[in-house]
């Protein structure tokens, strides 16, 4: 009975995080189409760097007001909306015949992305045992980075196939209508997610906040036996006891003198994980790659190497994360971050021959598999769980503003740098943020694996 619960709780949990593996899908789509889009409509460097970060800007509005709404109306429903987001944007995409039906696509895709990030490690830090909640919060994170691998792989197929003459390649107009297909393609896991989502239940803690406590004993027994059950929901009744009388979150409620440590700390996370350059090098790498002198074909197989890179080293710290620990794993991390982007800038030194395509790419990989094994996986791990249960939508959705509006202005700069400065001082410049990160977060970061949400809400936030 118990392994049968067991079995009931993983499933749905993975079912939750494929909605992890549909935002890396459709997100990461644009990093092939890119290259057609820029030609298509004649886009200056800013425009493109437009064409990126409208779509993080949706995803910066969608983050700020995903954790109140899953608040209020449930995990569940939050994630479901975000489905149908994904699912337009693709629609919209493939059928664009100019630039701003495209930025409408995108933000319509940023929309589902700022809800994914906030309800889906929410949802499962709620529903996951103490023990196992590090990895089970990172399946989000591998899921995420399983879609970046196969976008890679997708766009990599379809620049491929146009070297064939077959007549069924000829009715889908893949020379043409490459980019569409591209972005077109990124409807298919969104009509799937959302068949999936029938069979997952509401979190049990929204449920208890919002006075279902039976409702909550009903799912938490089913997915965790009896004992676990009865067990999570004292625990919940006596964190919702020190709560009671108190109104819903609201946003003065973060700069409580007692929440102001834990704050700062995922404020801080947030930041790092942004401006240290993932983002630009996830959304660029195909044109990273042309400019450090691959041709078009290699730039996308190289693409495919980078997608492959974060997929594995993910996996890695989904193994490690219940084990080695949080801060390990993030401090590790930071050093390899820093080390790689210096040497993606020494293979940038010099032009035209100087150029050292070979450094580049190894600087590239090691940079992502870095940051897939530390930074990726291990912020949203511990942003679900250092928040008390009462503001952890609100702080949650705080932090991934600052998160995503880091990203943005990233991936918008990008290009411009890119062309102002080169390579070299490009990622010179990410290497000096991650040592930066590398010393603060050294110095205040906790560890947090192996305790109750409410164990370590009575540990790191101070009682007034």
């Amino acid at each position: 009975m118990k392994m049968r619960a067991e079995h009931r709780a993983i499933g749905t949990i993975l079912i939750v995080a494929l909605s992890g593996f549909l935002m890396g899908f459709d997100g990461s789509l644009f990093t092939g189409a890119v290259i057609f889009i820029e030609g298509k409509f004649e886009l200056s460097k800013l425009a493109l760097g437009w064409a990126v970060t409208s779509h993080t800007l949706a995803a910066t509005l969608s983050i700020f007001l995903a954790g109140p709404v899953a608040d209020r109306f449930g995990r569940r429903r939050v994630l479901r909306t975000a489905a149908l987001s994904f699912l337009a944007s693709s629609v919209v995409a493939a059928a664009a015949e100019n630039f701003a039906t495209l930025i409408v696509a995108r933000m319509l895709s940023g929309l589902g992305v700022g809800a994914v990030l906030v309800a889906a490690p929410m949802y499962i830090a709620e529903i996951s045992p103490p023990a196992l909640r590090g990895r089970m919060v990172s399946f989000n994170q591998l899921f995420i980075v399983i879609g970046i691998a196969l976008a890679f792989v997708s766009n990599y197929l379809i620049v491929r196939l146009e070297d064939f003459s077959f007549a069924w390649l000829t009715v889908l107009n893949l020379v043409e209508w490459n980019w569409r297909w591209m972005l077109g393609i990124g409807a298919l896991p969104a009509v799937i997610y959302l068949f999936a989502l029938l069979f997952v239940p509401e979190s049990p803690r929204w449920l208890a906040m919002h006075g279902q406590p039976d409702e909550a004993q009903r799912i938490l027994v089913r997915l965790h036996g009896a004992a676990f059950a009865e067990t999570e929901l004292a625990e919940m009744r006596e964190s919702l006891a020190r709560e009671a009388g108190k109104s819903g979150a609201r946003l003065r409620d973060l700069w409580a003198p007692q929440l102001r440590g834990v704050l700062g700390l995922g404020i801080l996370v947030g930041i790092f994980q942004q401006i240290t350059g993932i983002s630009s090098v996830l959304a660029y790498a195909t044109v990273i790659f042309e400019r450090a002198g691959a041709g078009a074909d290699a730039s996308f197989m190289q693409t495919v190497f980078v997608g492959l890179m974060n997929l594995v080293f993910t996996v890695f710290a989904l193994l490690l994360i219940d084990r080695v620990g949080r801060r390990p794993l993030l401090l590790f991390g930071l050093v390899g971050m820093c080390v790689c982007s210096l040497l993606t800038s020494y293979g940038f030194h010099g032009s035209g021959s100087g150029l050292n395509a070979g450094l580049v790419l190894a600087g590239m990989l090691g940079f992502v598999a870095s940051f897939a094994i530390s930074m990726g996986p291990v912020m949203w791990v511990l942003l679900s769980e250092i928040f008390p249960n009462r503001v952890r939508g609100l702080a949650i959705s705080c932090v991934g503003l600052v998160n995503s509006s880091v990203c943005f202005t990233v991936q918008l700069l990008f290009p411009w740098q890119m062309a102002r400065f080169g390579g070299a001082h490009t990622f010179l410049i990410y290497a000096v943020f991650a040592l930066v990160g590398l010393v603060l977060l050294s110095k205040i970061l906790p560890e947090t694996r192996g305790r109750s949400l409410e164990q370590l809400e009575e540990s790191l936030v101070r009682n007034p």
